[in-house]
This record gives C-alpha cells, sequence and structure tokens, in this order.
C-alpha cells in the first residue's frame, strides 16, 4: 500500500502544472559537481538586469549530467497592461532558436534519412532558385550562413502573399560567392525551412512536430500559425505566452513577433517557435546524450550530433557548425569560462542557449525583451549568467580547455579608487564631473561612492552633453540632484567650461565619464576643457580611466586639420583613435601645453585588444542615441555624415545602423555599396520613418549595416565608401558641405568631390596617422 507521505506527494505533483509536463530530473547542485553557492548569485545578476530595466522579467534554468540543477523565473513575464509575475512554464517566442532547435534538427532528420546530402545545390531540390549563379549554394553553406544572400530581404516582400514573397526571394541575388565569409541571414534559414517542406513532403511545423518535439516529450514546444487575422492557434495557452507584438493598442500573446515569420503564417525556418525552459532543456539534454531522448531511443545518431557541432573549416571568428553558433561575433552566451567546443544561439526576443559538453553542462535563459523596446538589452545578463555557471563547476575536467572568446573582468578607475579608501581624496571637497555613465563595476553611481565615502566631502556636480542622466538631447541647463541636493553644474549649456565662480570651495576635481572612442564624441572636448579650468584656478584633477569600448588598437581617419577645432574637434586626433579617456587627459594635458596637476587612476585587467563586450562590465548607454556596442562600432563612419541631409538612424530603434534619405532608392544604394567588396560589412537595402530630425514622418529610402567580421571592420573605411557613393549616384541631392565639419580634413574632402575612391582618399591619411601613432605612444597606459 501507498504510505500517507507518498500519497500527498503524488498529488502535489498532479496538482502542479509544471510538474505535469515532460521535463528533466532535477538535483541538488552539489550532487552534479555544481557549488550551490556560485549559482545562487545568478539571482543577484538577473535582479540587476531588471533593476537596470534591460529585460522585465527571465527564466534562467542551468543543468549538468542530465539534470537540471537550478531553474529559476524572475520579475515579469507581462509589463503592461498589467503585470503578470514570471513563471517557470511561461512559453515564450523563441525567435532565432527556431534555427537549430527545429530546422537544423530537421534537416539534419532528412540527411539520416537520404533524402538531402549537405554537399548538394539547393537546386537539387528548389530548382526555382536556379539564377544568379545560385546553383553553387549547398545545403552545407545554408546551414553554416555561407551563402552570401543577404540577411533580410525586404518585409514588402511579402505584401502580396506567401507564394509572392516565396518567388521574389528565390529571385534574390546573392551578395558574394558561396563559402567566402559569414553572414547571418534569416534568408538561409527560411530557405532551410522551404527544403524541409519540399523534401518531406510535410509543412516545417508538422515534420518538427512529429519526428522532434513529440519524441522528446517536448508538449510545450509548437509552432502558432495564425488563424483568423490576428488570432493565435488555439492550442497555445496564452495565460502563459510572454507578450510578443502590439495589435491595435494591445499585446498579444502566442503570435510569433518575425515579421517575416507572421506573414507566412507563423511557421517559417528561421523564426516561429514557441517553448518553454524545461522543453528547451529536454532538446539540449538529448545533444550531450549523442542524439537520444528522456526514453532512450535516438532523436539524432551520435554521428550526426557531432557534425551538427563541427564547425569544419570555416576561419576564426566565423566559426560555425550545421545550425550552431560555436565562435563568432554572436557568441556573447558562452560567458567566460566554457570551453572552445561549446556551442550555442540566440533569439531577438531574449532567449538564448550555451551548451558544453566538456563539462556536460547548459544554460538556458529565456526573456521577452519586446515589451521594453529598445531599452532592452540581453547581451549583458547572457554572458553573466553563463560566466557564473561556468565559475560553479567544482570538477572540470583537465581537458577542457576555457575559450579563446572569454572574458577579461575589468575594474575601471572608480572600482581602484574604492579599493584604495579614496586615498587620492580624503580631507577633499570633491568636485565631480560624471553622468549616468559613471559608476562601479556593480553599477554603483560615482555620485553615491563618493557622496557616502569616509573623509570625502562632495560638494558639486558638473554634468556633461546630454545630462547627468544621459536623455536630453538639446542644451543642458543647470539643476539639482534630487538624491544628494547637490548642485548640478552644466557644461552643456551656457557655458562649456566650468568658471573660477563653479569651482569656488572645491579642493580637487573628478572626472568619470565614459567616452565611445571617436573623436567628435564630445565627452573628451568636455575633458580637455576641465583640464583648462583645473590649471587656471590651481585646481588638481583625478581621471578615473574606463576602458576604450571600440578597442585601443586600431586608429583611422584623417587627423583633425588645424583651423577646424571646434566641440566636435577639440585637438588634432584621428576619428578613432584607440585611447581611453585617461590617455586622452595625459596627451592634451602635454601636448595643449596645459600642465595640470593631473592623475589617471588607470583601469585594472583592461587589455588594448578588448572591445567593450570582453569586459564583463556592463553596457549603459552613454548618450540617448548610442544604444548598442554595434551602434559604437558603426559610429566613427555614419557619424561623419550627420550634418549632411540624411537620416542616420536616429528616431528609430537602432540608431547609426540604419542610413537613408526619402531620395534613395533602397536596392540601388545597397547593390552599390556591397558592389565596394568592404570587408567585414554587408548593406540590406531598407526603407524606414524616423521619429525626429529632417525627415521625422517620412519614409526614407537606405540600407542596414551589418557588421559580419569585427577583425576586418574599418567603420572609416564604410564612413568614406558611403560618402563616394552618394556623391556618385545622388550628386545633385545629396548636401555633402556637412562632411567637411566631421571629417575636419581639408584634403580628404577635396578628394571626395573631384571623384577619388575610397582607397585612394584614405591613403592620404598614411602619413599624419603614422605621426600621431609615435606621438600616441608615450601617452598609453596599457602596453
Amino acid at each position: 500500500m501507498m504510505n500517507a507521505a507518498r500519497f500527498v506527494l503524488l498529488l502535489s505533483l498532479l496538482a502542479s502544472p509544471v510538474a505535469a509536463r515532460a521535463a528533466l530530473p532535477e538535483a541538488e547542485p552539489g550532487t552534479v559537481g555544481l557549488d550551490a553557492e556560485r549559482l545562487a548569485r545568478i539571482d543577484q545578476a538577473v535582479e540587476r538586469a531588471i533593476k537596470r530595466k534591460e529585460v522585465p522579467g527571465a527564466v534562467v534554468l542551468v543543468g549538468r549530467r542530465g539534470k537540471v540543477a537550478y531553474v529559476k523565473a524572475y520579475g515579469q513575464r507581462t509589463v503592461e497592461p498589467t503585470a503578470t509575475a514570471m513563471t517557470r512554464d511561461t512559453i515564450f517566442d523563441m525567435a532565432s532558436l527556431t534555427k537549430p532547435v527545429a530546422t537544423a534538427t530537421s534537416v539534419m532528420r532528412l540527411v539520416e534519412q537520404g533524402k538531402i546530402k549537405l554537399g548538394d545545390s539547393i537546386v537539387t531540390y528548389l530548382p526555382e532558385f536556379d539564377n544568379h549563379d545560385k546553383k553553387a549554394i549547398t545545403v552545407e553553406h545554408l546551414l553554416r550562413h555561407r551563402t552570401g544572400l543577404i540577411a533580410d530581404n525586404p518585409i514588402a516582400d511579402y505584401a502580396d502573399g506567401s507564394e509572392k514573397a516565396w518567388e521574389r526571394i528565390a529571385a534574390l541575388k546573392p551578395n558574394s560567392p558561396p563559402n567566402e565569409r559569414f553572414l547571418y541571414s534569416d534568408v538561409n534559414y527560411l530557405v532551410l525551412g522551404r527544403l524541409v517542406e519540399r523534401v518531406s513532403g510535410k509543412p516545417l511545423d508538422q515534420f518538427a512536430r512529429e519526428t522532434i518535439f513529440e519524441p522528446l516529450g517536448m508538449t510545450d514546444s509548437r509552432f502558432a500559425p495564425l488563424v483568423e487575422g490576428t488570432k493565435p492557434n488555439p492550442a497555445i495557452d496564452l495565460e502563459r505566452c510572454a507578450p510578443t507584438e502590439k495589435e491595435a493598442g494591445n499585446w498579444v500573446h502566442g503570435v510569433v513577433h518575425d515579421p517575416r515569420a507572421r506573414a507566412l503564417g507563423g511557421v517559417a525556418g528561421h523564426a516561429g517557435l514557441f517553448s518553454t525552459a524545461d522543453d528547451v532543456a529536454i532538446y539540449a539534454q538529448m545533444l550531450l546524450d549523442g542524439g537520444k531522448g528522456p526514453d532512450g531511443k535516438a532523436i539524432l545518431a551520435p554521428e550526426t550530433v557531432q557534425a551538427m557541432l563541427d564547425p569544419g573549416n570555416t576561419p576564426p571568428r566565423q566559426r560555425r557548425g550545421l545550425g550552431w553558433d560555436i565562435e563568432t561575433p554572436f557568441s556573447h552566451p558562452r560567458g567566460r569560462g566554457f570551453g572552445q567546443g561549446s556551442f550555442g544561439h540566440t533569439g531577438f526576443t531574449g532567449t538564448s542557449i550555451w551548451i558544453d559538453p566538456a563539462t556536460q553542462t547548459f544554460v538556458i535563459i529565456l526573456t521577452s525583451r519586446l515589451q521594453l523596446g529598445s531599452k532592452a538589452n540581453t547581451a549583458p545578463i547572457r554572458s553573466e549568467v553563463a560566466t557564473l555557471a561556468s565559475a560553479a563547476i567544482l570538477d572540470r575536467p583537465k581537458d577542457a580547455k576555457p575559450s579563446e572568446t572569454h572574458l577579461h573582468p575589468v575594474d575601471c578607475g572608480i572600482d581602484v579608487l574604492v579599493k584604495s579608501k579614496f586615498e587620492r581624496l580624503r580631507g577633499k571637497r570633491v568636485g565631480l564631473v560624471t553622468n549616468h555613465t559613471g559608476k562601479t563595476k556593480d553599477g554603483v553611481p560615482t555620485i553615491d561612492v563618493l557622496a557616502n565615502a569616509p573623509e570625502v566631502k562632495l560638494v558639486a556636480l558638473f554634468s556633461p552633453e546630454h545630462g547627468i542622466r544621459g536623455l536630453v538631447d538639446a542644451e543642458v541647463g543647470d539643476s539639482k540632484d534630487e538624491k544628494t541636493g547637490l548642485p548640478i553644474l552644466s557644461l552643456y549649456g551656457k557655458s562649456r567650461k566650468p568658471s573660477k565662480e563653479n569651482l569656488a570651495g572645491i579642493d580637487i576635481l573628478v572626472y568619470d565619464i565614459q567616452d565611445v572612442g571617436v573623436r567628435f564624441y564630445t565627452y573628451i572636448s568636455t575633458l580637455g576643457l576641465v583640464l583648462e579650468a583645473a590649471k587656471e584656478n590651481g585646481i588638481p584633477i583625478v581621471v578615473l580611466d574606463r576602458p576604450n569600448p571600440i578597442g585601443g588598437v586600431e586608429v583611422s581617419g584623417p587627423v583633425r586639420d588645424d583651423g577646424f577645432e571646434a566641440f566636435i574637434a577639440h585637438h588634432a586626433i584621428p576619428v578613432r583613435h584607440g585611447m581611453t579617456v585617461g590617455e586622452l587627459a595625459r596627451l592634451f594635458n602635454t601636448e595643449r601645453k596645459i600642465g595640470a596637476d593631473l592623475q589617471v587612476i588607470a583601469c585594472e585587467g583592461w587589455q588594448r585588444k578588448d572591445l567593450f563586450d570582453w569586459t564583463g562590465l556592463t553596457w549603459t548607454n552613454p548618450s540617448p542615441n548610442m544604444r548598442s556596442l554595434n551602434e559604437a562600432l558603426i559610429y566613427p563612419g555614419v557619424g561623419l555624415l550627420e550634418a549632411t541631409n540624411l537620416a542616420t538612424g536616429r528616431g528609430t530603434d537602432t540608431p547609426f545602423e540604419r542610413l537613408g534619405a526619402p531620395w534613395i532608392d533602397a536596392r540601388e544604394f545597397s547593390a552599390a555599396l556591397n558592389g565596394r567588396g568592404l570587408p567585414g560589412v554587408r548593406f540590406v537595402p531598407n526603407n524606414f520613418t524616423p521619429k525626429e530630425r529632417q525627415y521625422a514622418g517620412k519614409e526614407c529610402g537606405g540600407v542596414q549595416i551589418f557588421i559580419t567580421s569585427r577583425d576586418q571592420f574599418d567603420p572609416l573605411a564604410l564612413g568614406i565608401e558611403l560618402a563616394v557613393v552618394l556623391r556618385e549616384l545622388y550628386p545633385e541631392r545629396w548636401e555633402h558641405d556637412g562632411f567637411l565639419k566631421f571629417i575636419a580634413d581639408r584634403a580628404t574632402y577635396d578628394a571626395l568631390l573631384k571623384g577619388e575612391n575610397g582607397q585612394a582618399i584614405r591613403t592620404l591619411w598614411d602619413a599624419e596617422l603614422a605621426q600621431f601613432r609615435t606621438i600616441r605612444e608615450q601617452y598609453l597606459l596599457y602596453k
């Protein structure tokens, strides 16, 4: 007979909505070789991300050795119209996780059945693609994103129904030969989804359900095709679905967010899958078990699984398996610690998974960033959670080598100052030049740190362009800090330099602002003027250093000519200078013969080659339109065109990643730019309507810019080629006078007007860049 305790336990399991569904068994962390205390740090990391409004909530699941060792739901599933708590069984729009989990796995099932060969041309299965030399594209090229096809075809291609859309997709012309380079592309997986349907004779959602999800017991995993307009599939439990899209002022649930997948009825090879953390865990464990499901039955052969995870001969930083990311610029969910043999994928909506066969560990993070709009930023929490999970492994195999893409954790100048117990500031009345980017690595504002520091008297605050909170895109007035009651004196209003009156009663100045590494970003102009004010008033100045987010190695663009000094061109340095604010302070102080009593408190742990996403620091938008590292990387080039009659993405959700005007033909412009063969970047035709500036409310034709290889990408080459193509295609429409204001180099501008090509223009900079590098070397703090 069943005893009472077991009967009560059985009743509780039957009553639990999660327990009633298939899930991996759970275990205490210690029983699978994980440190429970270290895993618990994930709580703080996720709560910080929610507090920073990077995500509204999340479900995090860490599995090891076939069991779930850590799982927790945080924050909110819905934010509006009413807040709803996140639950473990929340159903998420998986976005691009559809690619490996549903589409690539379906393709490999058909490969095992002998119905598809990886080396076959796509024309073998889809003869309508036999145009524009696409016969050379193989199934493997599609799986590894090496086809040369664009990232996304225009949404307008879908306006006349799915069949017409497929005609337009089949007619797409590759931008480069197959296997030449990696370009992450939704089009590749749209085609693969079509391939599965053509070869199997079944819709993709049906084939994936019958051959993957049902055999594995993934009961909450399904596509959700639209029926009756915008009503979702009735099989989806709306109560558990995170919202995906706003329709007629209301958030809808269970409807795919991706517009191309929606146009195709909710089922597509690149997006459309819905699932839960527990279901994704079952799938991850299947891969770790060599293709076997929970019941021991094979979904894939071990050799097939290994083939999916093999990057083949793909180059460094372009390493992709058959559906899976191995080592590319998209690999931030790896975190620090998981080895080179690990793999994973991300989804736009806020989903990610990373799996490490060497340690038999996987990390799943599911969020729904969509209700937060452009404020959302899932990259930091993905990396941080994976790093914490990896750090919790107690018995890592000796041959599990760390990844070449691991983080180099950085302590910024403020963190080093705290560790010194404020030695330089003790007994001083301090004036602080800062904004919202001045914070410790744990996110505590420098204002609060100094206001509460023992034996330090914070007496005044000074704010740069965009204000103390970084939200103003106009002149900034003086104000008062609500928390500390301190006066905030604007350095981007009536005056841009602290006056003698401003500095009265201040013993020492402190500067702590995150720069973006570009000459015309005005925070470094404020730095130069503050140095002058410090010298003129006999006040020492301490600069708390921060990493250059776009790296400290590359130097490019012309050095500013004499006669062009302005607030966007404070000193004669190149557009991309490759220096930190501390190093620039040293250079300004000597080369401009200021002679201030300057001390730079350097970062600890930063390496010159490291971009921001290798530092372990949390990204904070330095200004309202600088919302990601990707935008910071593009900005030195696109920013050159800001003063001309172009929309540069301001007033859209991707500033600087788009560029256009009402008088530009998107296809013509993108074709001309792609024809230049710039390494590391591709251009996709794009029509967009900005909400601000000269073309507010007007549709602009143009391009969306995608970095395909950071190692090869040169933003100044991008900026010059944009100018050259605009000058060639639209000589009567493009008003180029403003270009001179930002390039600040007469020889470059004259060469552009004479019709010189981009390469010839860039060679004009060689001598002056060599001279600048020699000068720069004296002031570098990080060798």
